[in-house]
């Protein structure tokens, strides 16, 4: 038997190897990858920005902003939440509008009954035949109207023929509106006075570089290691500055005390800091997915 080729096509089933020649030249097919480190926000950068952080906040969460994003963000939900606001008392409005009116209109329909029963009750009517065929105003004498625009009916469907004035349409309500903002990334209540200020330590380089050119930028406060996504932090509350986990848990949770100012710390005052992915997959496990036609084979 001779050697079969991989560009065959006499081969009565789809090898692996035409699916992915086809997967890469047609764009047939599922592709699917693993995001490396690249692709995973730093754990000094902006959770809005995605950048490195130039006046650095951080929420009780975890969750770091620059100052200027997430007070842009907090003030973009108030202008949300006021213009909803008024929506909804415009709308609160005109349905206490349309309640008097309906209030009125049922006075008004109520009192043309009485006064009709009142008027019928003084004369004698004649008996009605029921056999007998009764002319419909607007049609001809002996013919009934089979339209459903005449009569009472002309004035509940003025346009049947428009979408938004046919019976199953209705107008659209708003809810009143949450006076609260909240964060962006954590989804709860979040409002400025809740920001702490982070006090990033700086590595000292003797290469003049930008912030953002640098790979590692910042340190631990007391044992001066190099932080990254691969070293769990926490922010000291009292005086925001940012150490390692394994510093906090060896040198500070014994006596609960800042080693920078030297007050009292509370278990309130240690916010972990959330950090990205790193290149290693038991940490990262964010996968991004193409989903193009699949080639029947």
């Amino acid at each position: 038997m001779t050697r079969h080729g991989k560009n065959s096509t006499a081969s009565s089933f789809y090898s692996y190897h035409e699916k992915r020649k086809d997967t890469a030249e047609g764009g047939y097919g599922t592709i699917s990858k693993r995001l490396s480190k690249d692709s995973v926000k730093g754990f000094d950068c902006c959770s809005l920005t995605l950048q490195p952080c130039q006046d650095p906040v951080v929420t009780s969460d975890g969750y770091l902003y620059d100052r200027e994003a997430i007070l842009e963000c907090l003030l973009h939900q108030k202008k949300e939440i006021a213009r909803k606001t008024k929506e909804y008392e415009k709308q609160r409005k005109h349905q206490e509008v349309k309640k008097e009116q309906a209030e009125l209109a049922a006075a008004e329909q109520q009192a043309k009954e009485e006064a009709f029963v009142k008027h019928e009750n003084r004369i004698t009517s004649a008996p009605i035949d029921p056999f007998k065929e009764v002319a419909v105003a607007g049609s001809s004498k002996g013919s009934k109207s089979v339209s459903n625009m005449s009569g009472e009916k002309r004035k509940d469907l003025p346009s049947f023929w428009i979408p938004s004035l046919t019976p199953d349409a209705k107008p659209t309500s708003v809810k009143k509106p949450d006076k609260k903002t909240y964060c962006p990334m954590s989804g709860k209540q979040l409002r400025v006075k809740d920001l702490v200020t982070v006090s990033f330590t700086r590595i000292d380089d003797a290469q003049d570089k930008s912030l953002i050119a640098k790979e590692v930028r910042y340190k631990c406060a007391v044992t001066h290691d190099a932080l990254g996504n691969s070293v769990p932090c926490v922010v000291l509350k009292s005086c925001g500055k940012v150490v390692t986990t394994q510093c906090f848990e060896r040198l500070i949770k014994k006596d609960m005390l800042c080693p920078i100012t030297g007050q009292k710390l509370k278990d309130n005052d240690i916010i972990a800091l959330q950090r990205g992915g790193t290149g290693y997959s038991s940490v990262n496990e964010l996968q991004a997915k193409t989903y193009n036609p699949v080639m029947i084979a």
